[in-house]
């Protein structure tokens, strides 16, 4: 028994060497080339403006460290443009967040809005072309903290990755800002090795944006199409659910080399990820989840990214890296009126593609504006709660508009003198009648209550507990429904509060009325159910 036992601790601990020695051990043999950078530093040229052959100022005048870069909407920044041949080791990059700040009073670009442009040897092509966010890992343009080998980008907004990236004659890094409003406070080091030589088979490093909003019927989504020779190593995917229920059944298909039918079949979105049984926030060296807000509701977000590290997908003439978008849905989207595992959704999907090939390759997939990539919305009316701070809108107590950095604008914070006061009312128009989910877009926080939510007066599920112990943003998916054209008001009542709790106090951001599926309106299965009689939430 005891030699079972040591066998078993020398596997487990020799597992995490086999990737030690090949990064550890490269270190103690002979390396070629001489190390250089290329960096934001302040460089004052001779009228005292910033020249990027000067040397840098480093005195001891305040200026010395003014070592980043504004580009303003519409602008290009170059980053690094230099002669090889030689390879990128290591980039990295910060900047201001989008939210409203001193050194920023309207706000910044999000890094969904800033796209990234590498161009190898003189290419009026890039090699790399992707929001520099989900190049990072993080996408719909939200920060988020990913831990891996290739890419770090540690607590959200210093974005890191160490992918090695040769060229021959030269390498040009830019940064596009395709936002109204502009990139503040932009920081960058660019390390690099200057080479003497750069042999004829080292394969260079490609990256590339692609996004279906939604997802094409009767298609796999595609999220690389090239020929040539090389290997896959790594994906990027981001999706936005559009109907209720877990959306990842579909596998990866991956046709190598020509194919007729993928000789790289999955078991599952999931699978792929190498998670199991759905998708949870995660970051692990080879796999993650760096963003997932919540499980099976319409709209929820999730981005995952896979490095193929120790297992690079090889093709010697082409390769085309492809996803089903299958996965559940609910009764009222499945033309047989039943709920089973196996539909084709229609969702929002976005990927970056990485992958090493020799030549040039063959992809012709233009990546859209920054405009374009922004998720469309799926709202149909929206009331939001800071434009009802009046007195008959809410109980007695103290009522303000908050600015808190997850909402674009203010949200309504409502402090009532007591529990009896703790009620809020949001007034809403439906306009036609049509398939809806309404959607409470709400705070939750260590000083806030229990609330029972009514609609007209109908009592709608069971009362929403809105403590957290840190401030989050949470939706509260409330009703399936076919309303008729007409007024409503929302009104939420406090029903106590959490024992953990130091207050009864509520935040709302909006009520959403959002729009189903255009198949729900064509199946028409609820359209003559009363949601007073019974309510309908698919889930």
């Amino acid at each position: 028994m005891k030699s079972i036992i040591t066998l078993l601790v020398v596997t487990i601990c020799a597992l995490p060497c086999l990737a030690q020695d090949d990064l550890l051990g490269t270190l103690a043999k002979p390396h070629s080339g001489k190390s250089m950078r290329v960096s934001s530093t302040f460089r004052q040229g001779k009228d005292g403006k910033y020249d990027p052959n000067a040397p840098p100022k480093g005195d001891l005048e305040e200026r010395s460290n003014s070592d980043n870069f504004y580009v303003a909407p519409g602008k290009t920044h170059v980053l690094m443009d230099v002669k090889g041949p030689g390879e990128i080791t290591h980039m990295w990059i910060t900047f201001l967040g989008p939210e409203k700040q001193g050194w920023a009073p309207k706000g910044s670009a999000t890094h969904q809005e800033m796209l990234l442009r590498i161009f190898w040897d003189g290419s009026t092509k890039p090699g790399v072309e992707a929001p520099l966010g989900d190049f990072f890992a993080g996408c719909f343009g939200k920060r988020s903290e990913v831990i891996s080998l290739p890419v770090a980008v540690e607590g959200g907004d210093s974005y890191n990755c160490f992918w090695r990236m040769p060229f021959r004659k030269s390498a040009r890094i830019e940064i596009v800002n395709q936002s109204d409003r502009p990139v503040n406070l932009l920081y960058y080091n660019i390390d690099w090795i200057k080479q003497d030589h750069m042999g004829k088979d080292v394969p260079y490093f490609y990256a590339h944006y692609h996004q279906e909003y939604p997802c094409k019927h009767g298609s796999d989504y595609v999220l690389l199409d090239t020929k040539g020779k090389g290997h896959y190593v790594g994906t990027v995917l981001a999706v936005r659910t559009r109907s209720p229920m877990w959306f990842g059944e579909g596998d990866e298909k991956i046709y190598l080399d020509g194919e007729q039918t993928a000789s790289i079949w999955g078991t599952g979105t999931e699978d792929y990820f190498l998670s199991a049984w759905g998708l949870k926030k995660t970051s692990a060296p080879y796999f993650g989840v760096p963003y997932f807000d919540q499980w099976g509701i319409v709209g929820g977000h999730t981005s995952a990214y896979r490095w193929h590290l120790n297992d690079p997908i090889v093709f010697s003439k082409g390769i085309r890296v492809t996803f089903e978008h299958f996965g559940w849905i609910s009764a009222d989207e499945n033309p047989k009126h039943q709920t089973n595992s196996w539909n084709e959704r229609e969702d929002d999907y976005a990927s970056v593609a990485f992958w090493y090939q020799t030549g040039e390759p063959t992809f012709n997939d233009p990546v859209p504006p920054g405009a374009e990539r922004k998720l469309p919305s799926l709202e149909r009316e929206t009331a939001f709660g800071r434009d009802f701070l009046a007195g008959q809108y809410h109980g007695a107590g103290e009522v303000m508009k908050q600015s808190l950095g997850f909402y674009d604008d203010d949200q309504l914070l409502f402090k009532p003198e007591s529990q009896k006061q703790g009620w809020i009312e949001i007034p809403f128009e439906i306009k036609k009648k049509e398939p809806l989910r309404l959607v409470l877009n709400m705070t939750k926080s260590y000083d806030f209550g229990k609330y029972q939510a009514y609609l007209n007066g109908i009592k709608l599920g069971e009362p929403m507990d809105f403590f957290n112990s840190s401030v989050a943003n949470e939706e509260f998916q409330l009703l399936d429904f076919w309303p008729v054209p007409g007024k409503y008001t929302l009104r939420l009542e406090c029903v106590g509060q959490n024992l953990q709790s130091q207050g009864n106090f509520i935040g709302i951001e909006s009520v959403r009325l959002r729009e189903r599926r255009p198949r729900v309106l064509e199946y028409g299965f609820d359209k003559g159910k009363d949601w007073k009689a019974k309510q309908e939430l698919y889930q």
